[in-house]
């Protein structure tokens, strides 16, 4: 068979699908005759994409208008990590500023209810801009209270008061309460215990307990256990061997769950666990000729460069869709963390141009403003809790 996909004589739409985008795919492969001269990360045309987010959004961006605070975030830490941050970042601490609600925590706009992930999305934004102002927007006594106000006995999180309980709420809790040195042994309280109950029958976790294993979920499942410092709560074995069969064989891209397409967005929520594992040292990770990771790196790259690049700038999920700021900001991520390991060289497919700063593992912003936020909350005076 010409496919990677293997339908043994019985065709479904899923099998369909997979077939198209290899095709899809491979044409895009046939244009280049040496992909490591040819693969180059477009930076102008990307910063040019993104900046102009923070001037216009189409109408077709009206249905984020609850998750404002993300919009800043995805193009602000794209553009950190192509080094080219806007001049006005003084107008976005202003806009996040007026997200952030008076009983604590951020809403997905000026005037809606403070919500778990607008609050990860506006601190990470905060932090990215990394001025004195922009970390003083952040009302840490407050912020700290809301999130006791969504901890829940079991251990988990809702997303808002007397909202859903979401294992992405638990990882924007932990990381927010890290990175601004708030957190306690409160906000830890059975939540170890609630995550290896959201462990599938596959190994990868998922958004609840009995949910289906996901890609974006494990991460965040991972990382909260990491900052929890309750790894054990999972069978990290299990875990591993769910997640090194995320990686598509053809496509070189990741999947977010079995028998999914390729998509660039998981080039950081599956990508973005490698790391982590690599932190918890389970054993000796084994030797391969594309750097430790459990990965193939080079060939995510190659995806990322090859089929995710528009041709007017910003990134796209796979050939055949349309860019945007969400999957601009998760393929640059991805790749941020395919090319950096502190234990060993980069690796990297392309020219020296392609290499981007390194990421934090567990925060998804640039390593530096990861520890200049941690050394600025550090100094502060304790809360009172």
């Amino acid at each position: 068979s010409v496919w990677n996909m293997e339908d043994d004589g019985f065709p479904s739409h899923t099998s369909d699908e997979q077939k198209r985008c290899e095709t899809r795919i491979q044409r895009e492969r046939n244009k280049v005759v040496d992909l490591n001269q040819s693969l180059t990360l477009s930076r102008e045309k990307h910063v040019a994409f993104l900046k102009k987010g923070f001037q216009t959004l189409s109408s077709g961006y009206q249905s984020l208008d609850a998750s404002r605070p993300w919009l800043c975030y995805w193009i602000l830490h794209s553009l950190d990590l192509l080094e080219d941050l806007p001049s006005n970042i003084g107008d976005v601490v202003f806009f996040l500023a007026q997200c952030q609600h008076p009983d604590g925590g951020f809403g997905g706009g000026p005037g809606q209810v403070p919500h778990l992930a607008p609050t990860y999305a506006a601190v990470n934004a905060l932090l990215i801009c990394g001025t004195e102002e922009a970390f003083n927007v952040i009302n840490r006594e407050k912020l700290y209270a809301f999130l006791l106000s969504v901890k829940q006995p079991d251990g988990s999180y809702i997303m808002h008061v007397n909202g859903e309980v979401d294992i992405r709420g638990v990882y924007c809790a932990l990381s927010v309460a890290t990175l601004l040195n708030v957190m306690t042994p409160a906000l830890i309280e059975n939540t170890g215990e609630w995550i290896g109950r959201c462990q599938s029958y596959e190994g990868g976790i998922g958004g609840e307990p009995g949910s289906e294993a996901h890609g974006g979920l494990s991460f965040c499942g991972l990382a909260s256990l990491v900052l929890a410092n309750q790894t054990q709560a999972i069978d990290l074995h299990r875990f591993i061997d769910w997640a090194v069969h995320r990686q598509m064989m053809m496509e070189g891209g990741f999947q977010g769950r079995t028998n999914k397409l390729v998509d660039s967005c998981y080039s950081f929520w599956q990508g973005g666990v490698y790391p982590l594992l690599d932190h918890l040292m389970l054993s000796p990770p084994p030797s391969h000729s594309d750097g430790d990771f459990l990965y193939i790196q080079r060939k995510l790259q190659e995806y990322i460069l090859l089929c995710c690049q528009d041709i007017s700038g910003g990134l796209k999920d796979k050939p055949g869709k349309s860019r945007d700021y969400y999957h601009s900001c998760y393929a640059l991520s991805g790749l941020s963390s395919s090319q950096n390991n502190p234990r060993c060289a980069a690796t990297l497919l392309g020219p020296p141009s392609n290499l981007l700063p390194p990421i934090h593992p567990v925060h998804n912003i640039r390593a530096v403003r990861a520890t200049a936020a941690l050394a600025h909350f550090s100094k502060l005076a304790p809360i009172n809790f």
